[in-house]
């Protein structure tokens, strides 16, 4: 905040310097209190107290005033600045002032915690950088009215956050993005901070940028809020593409939406996403990164094994010191923090979960045992839920059962009545442990697809996966689940594969595969005209099946596979092929399905036109390279004879209202140079004219003399160089058993 070059010293053997300033002290242009300070050298002491309302007294400061003489004598004091957090009285201030001129100090200055706090009031960039702040304060002394109200709202649930947030690379690079281009796409393994890092910006952007925070769920849930007459708006989104796998539809909307996307940050507003890393590389085909640059430019990647050590450290340190652990059990932690902190990989959700007691009950206090804490989180984890009570573990069966939400208060019908009495609990103890368990592997509030109600849900997705594999042990468990919820809530949360699939939640034995079958039946019947139905068993059949479930379901759904050969453009949009792939690999296409998909293929490769099965890797199981060089020749022989006719049909389907021309066309642009590099590779010569390509080109200009195009580019606030890590070698975990 003072805009000078002031060098920090590490904690130990200071000779009294905490900082020091070498020169002349230039006036930053807006002060904040500190002028008229004369030439350096400068030497700055800190004083820190952790209990609050201490007055700082001038013998407190006996050991420092005897170093200051020694430091003015070897020319290393000039000036002499005391920071302090705790308060300073007018008579102490001028005793401690008076002591330092006595030394030989030529310019005293003490700093209190009122001018600290004043300096937090009026530095909002201060307070991005130090997001805690919000939740220690008075909001209404820094926030507007209707601000105000909006923080208070989302600190509701995020002060518990904020008071163990550290500030990484990572967010400082997000804050960077959002600055600069007003978009941060936020990447990360499970567990690493990706949520805090988005609802941290979101309190910072209401109060940087008087933004107000909308957490938009899903695609249509951003539509519905986005105005584009209040151009002051943050949206956060987590889990975009899905929860703990990747959703189709979900991504699809996305896709969709992209552009209404774009244009809202262009006009003002501030967009973050979050998406597990491996969900990302699965949806990322389906989002066209090359029609909207920011999406693959600001990506943030939250990566579990590159936290520095001082944020490892001080992230363990906010967890078990801010937790709810014993003193006896933060004595026992204390010698191994340092290691537990430099575990790999490192996870700060693990971290949360060693300060809780809730979590730590079959936890040996010792180097390995604290080692395989941080490193094994779900092995833990699954210990921990066997050995919770019944009524524990039947309240977060009924909310793994409901899905995104158990609502509140409780209501149960007779099927959840069933799993109370299978698993041994009561109505009341299941309604007192519900409150137990909030805050640690719970919590209480609306669920992203309908806000209209309150409930429990899990607290962090990856308690929902520990509680499915703890499921997985017990097959009757299972089979309750089967029976008792909808095919829409089933398949996206199964797994009847022999792998180990990343973000699985529940694996399904072998004897349960057909109740599974069952599911798929009732799912084939209702989404014969529902494409975003359609895409749940699709991707179920693609990614998650094995060999022996795919040979089940084919025996007992021959029409189902026939009814997948009749698939549409766009074949880098549509599920079947995918599913057809996977049933090929297992060897369950028969001939007569096989020439069905060829004539498909061909008939679509020159209608639409559609180049998808010269580069999607299912089409490389679905077809043979014979059977490629064969659709290639065909498309070379057809495409430009019937392009005139093509063109037609995509200047009859365009609409304004939805796209711009540029965009719109660039599918088509896009497909025909796809055959011009198979064509190539395949040496088969291309036509020798551009026309097709250049028909387009004159359809866009055609339609760009017909509408009005988009204003012009709103930037974003200009961005700041990060503020860096001070050095330090005294141990951060001296006081983690300190009460």
């Amino acid at each position: 905040m003072w805009a000078q070059s002031v060098h920090t010293f590490a904690d130990s053997n200071d000779g009294g310097r905490d900082g020091a300033f070498y020169g002349t002290w230039q006036q930053p242009p807006d002060p904040i209190g500190v002028q008229d300070v004369p030439d350096g050298p400068f030497v700055l002491q800190c004083k820190h107290t952790k209990k609050a309302d201490t007055t700082l007294a001038p013998s407190d400061l006996d050991d420092e005033f005897a170093k200051v003489q020694a430091l003015v004598e070897r020319g290393l004091c000039s000036s002499y600045v005391l920071l302090t957090n705790a308060r300073v009285s007018g008579n102490s201030e001028a005793t401690i002032r008076q002591r330092l001129l006595d030394a030989g100090v030529a310019y005293p200055l003490v700093l209190d915690g009122q001018w600290i706090c004043d300096t937090i009031a009026t530095r909002q960039r201060l307070r991005t950088f130090v997001p805690r702040v919000y939740g220690l304060g008075d909001l209404s002394q820094i926030l507007d009215e209707r601000a105000y109200t909006q923080a208070q709202a989302l600190l509701g649930h995020l002060r518990e956050k904020l008071a163990t947030f550290v500030v990484t690379d990572a967010y400082r690079r997000a804050v960077q993005a959002v600055e600069e281009h007003g978009f941060v796409l936020l990447l990360g393994e499970p567990g690493v901070g990706k949520s805090v890092i988005a609802e941290t910006l979101a309190m910072t952007a209401l109060d940087r940028w008087g933004c107000l925070p909308v957490q938009a769920h899903k695609a249509d849930g951003f539509e519905r809020h986005w105005n584009p007459l209040e151009p002051d708006q943050f949206f956060w989104i987590d889990d975009a593409f899905g929860n703990v796998r990747h959703e189709r539809h979900l991504t699809d909307d996305w896709a969709r939406h992209m552009q209404k996307v774009m244009a809202a940050v262009h006009g003002g507003a501030k967009v973050v996403l979050t998406s597990r890393d491996y969900i990302y590389r699965d949806a990322r085909r389906y989002l066209k990164e090359y029609a909207y640059p920011l999406l693959n430019e600001q990506r943030v990647v939250v990566d579990a094994t590159q936290f520095s050590p001082e944020e490892r450290r001080q992230i363990v340190y906010n967890h078990v010191k801010l937790g709810d652990q014993p003193h006896e059990v933060r004595s026992s932690l204390k010698p191994h923090l340092h290691d537990a902190a430099d575990t790999d990989p490192f996870y700060p959700e693990a971290a949360r979960r060693l300060g809780l007691r809730a979590f730590t009950s079959r936890l040996h206090l010792n180097g390995r045992g604290i080692a395989d804490f941080m490193t094994r989180p779900s092995d833990y984890l699954r210990a921990t839920y066997n050995g919770l009570g019944p009524d524990e573990k039947t309240a977060l069966a009924l909310i793994y059962q409901a899905g995104e939400c158990l609502p509140s208060p409780l209501d149960l019908n007779a099927v959840q009545h069933d799993v109370v009495n299978r698993l041994g609990g009561t109505i009341a103890g299941v309604s007192q442990a519900l409150q137990t368990l909030t805050d640690t592997f719970l919590t209480i509030g609306s669920p992203p697809s309908n806000d209209t109600i309150t409930g429990w849900s899990f607290k962090h997705p990856t308690l929902q996966e520990g509680f499915a594999a703890f499921l997985a042990t017990d097959p009757n468990l299972i089979g309750i689940f089967l029976a008792s919820q909808n095919w829409r809530t089933i398949l996206p949360r199964i797994d009847c594969s022999t792998g180990n699939q990343t973000g699985t939640l529940l694996r399904v034995p072998p004897s349960l595969y057909p109740n599974v079958i069952d599911t798929l039946r009732a799912a084939d019947q209702e989404t014969r005209e529902d494409w975003a139905g359609q895409m749940v068993w699709h991707e179920f059949l693609a990614s998650r099946c094995s060999d022996g479930f795919l040979t089940l379901y084919a025996q007992a759904q021959p029409d189902a596979v026939i009814r997948m050969t009749r698939f549409t453009s766009f074949l880098n949009v549509v599920d079947e092929p995918r599913v057809l792939a996977r049933l090929q690999h297992a060897n369950l296409i028969e001939p007569a399905h096989h020439q069905l998909i060829v004539e498909r293929v061909k008939k679509l490769a020159v209608e639409s036109p559609d180049a998808g099965w010269t580069w999607l890797p299912e089409w490389k199981v679905l077809l043979s390279d014979t059977e490629r060089k064969q659709l290639l020749t065909h498309v070379k022989q057809q495409l430009p004879s019937r392009f005139d006719e093509i063109l037609q049909n995509w200047n009859r389907n365009y609409n304004p209202d939805e796209t711009d021309p540029h965009t719109y066309f660039e599918e088509l642009e896009i497909e025909l140079k796809r055959y011009q590099d198979a064509l190539q590779m395949m040496q088969m010569r291309p036509p020798p004219s551009n026309r097709p390509l250049e028909q387009v080109n004159e359809a866009i200009l055609t339609l760009d003399d017909e509408i009005v195009t988009q204003g012009p580019h709103v930037g974003a606030p200009h961005g700041h160089s990060p503020l860096l890590d001070a050095p330090y070698e005294r141990s951060i975990f001296d006081d983690i058993d300190d009460d």
